[in-house]
């Protein structure tokens, strides 16, 4: 019999808890309103610069349908498990890793499960991983506010989340949905991120705004969330993503946004 009396005020037998070896700081979660607007390269990018910072630093890809993170840190290994625990991939810099694509035979094979299946998977690799300890878990979301993220949002100790969204209105529109939902839960919101915001042409210097003008600070002032950073349209992380080669990249915006973060 549980003796109550004793009990941190803030334990809750119902919700999923870690191995006893896993002990997490803190537990951001980068969100979007919809697909397409960079949130799981910005989600390896604070990864990559927490890491390089000092803090030793996990992800868990949360998108089970359209993982991603296996790619981006050229990570193919089927995961290892005993009766103790799953392992995680690492990385090259020692970022630890699981990604629903080191579930499958290779990076083609679908997942073809249903809703209860998926928001399961997410809170096992929180639970069944032992992921020992770490500073900082960066968790890369699904884009939209249905199951995972009721999941999440309900389940998991997250110290806040990160909205990652892009100029065009449309975004906008959409990433208000996940500000909405983030505030009914009472889960913090850490800030935006604009992503693809501008681009420096290289032979004018002069600054270019393909989207159109910025909705970061507009989305910053009407919900009163910090607007963390603008960040550009940079060829050179495509072609280091694409070639598996993410903690190559070396950005100031995301050195100075690590450590905002793990002030929060």
């Amino acid at each position: 019999m549980v003796d109550t009396k004793n009990l941190d005020p803030k334990f809750n037998p119902f919700k999923p808890r870690p191995k006893k070896e896993t002990q997490i700081k803190k537990m951001i979660a980068v969100v979007s309103g919809k697909g397409g607007v960079g949130k799981s390269t910005v989600s390896a990018l604070l990864a990559t610069h927490a890491q390089r910072a000092g803090y030793q630093t996990g992800i868990i890809d949360g998108d089970i349908i359209g993982p991603s993170m296996g790619h981006l840190f050229n990570i193919h290994q089927p995961l290892f498990g005993d009766d103790a625990g799953i392992q995680p991939g690492v990385t090259e810099t020692g970022i630890k890793l699981v990604t629903s694509n080191m579930l499958v035979p290779n990076e083609t094979t679908p997942i073809l499960w249903r809703g209860a299946l998926i928001t399961n998977a997410v809170k096992d690799f929180y639970t069944e991983v032992i992921w020992e300890e770490l500073d900082l878990m960066v968790l890369d979301m699904p884009p939209g506010t249905g199951d995972i993220a009721l999941t999440v949002f309900q389940n998991l100790p997250i110290t806040g989340i990160i909205i990652v969204t892009s100029p065009q209105d449309l975004v906008s529109m959409i990433v208000s949905k996940a500000v909405e939902m983030a505030n009914k839960m009472n889960v913090p919101i850490i800030g935006i991120i604009e992503n693809f915001s501008y681009f420096v042409c290289d032979d004018c210097d002069k600054v270019h705004y393909p989207f159109g003008s910025s909705k970061g600070k507009m989305l910053s002032e009407k919900y009163n969330i910090p607007l963390l950073g603008q960040l550009p349209i940079n060829p050179l992380i495509n072609e280091l993503a694409d070639q598996g080669r993410i903690e190559e990249v070396e950005s100031e915006d995301f050195t100075w946004l690590i450590e905002t973060i793990m002030e929060a």
